[in-house]
């Protein structure tokens, strides 16, 4: 059975820094695309930040770039979400998702098959 569980978030004040990790299970994922959503209360779950392919390059939202770094462990079969300079708008659950296949774009929830069960980060102002 495949199992995605993330763990790292919690509460940090507005200028601090989390670090989510995503531990897979029951499959390897190294060829395929592996990525962050987010959702806050009474808006729709958004993308945060993906790898597409073995290799690719990271892709991320605006909303984040240039404060929001994805990473991969092919070895042990995780991903990394690491945070900085983080505001109260940044405030949701946040999830892992793997999908079945490498795409050349990843940023929409439909490429993800597996997802995990989210973490919760808030951000005090």
């Amino acid at each position: 059975q495949v199992q995605l569980v993330e763990s790292g978030g919690g509460s940090v004040q507005a200028g601090g820094s989390q670090r989510l990790s995503c531990a897979a299970s029951g499959r390897t994922f190294s060829g395929s695309a592996m990525g962050w959503f987010r959702q806050a209360p009474g808006k729709e779950r958004e993308f945060v930040a993906a790898i597409c392919w073995s290799g690719g390059s990271p892709r991320y939202s605006d909303s984040v770039k240039g404060r929001f770094t994805i990473s991969r462990d092919h070895a042990k079969n995780a991903m990394y979400l690491q945070m900085n300079s983080l505001k109260p708008e940044d405030t949701a659950v946040y999830y892992c998702a793997a999908s079945e296949s490498p795409y050349a774009t990843c940023v929409s929830p439909t490429r993800y098959a597996y997802w995990g069960q989210g973490t919760q980060v808030t951000v005090s102002s």
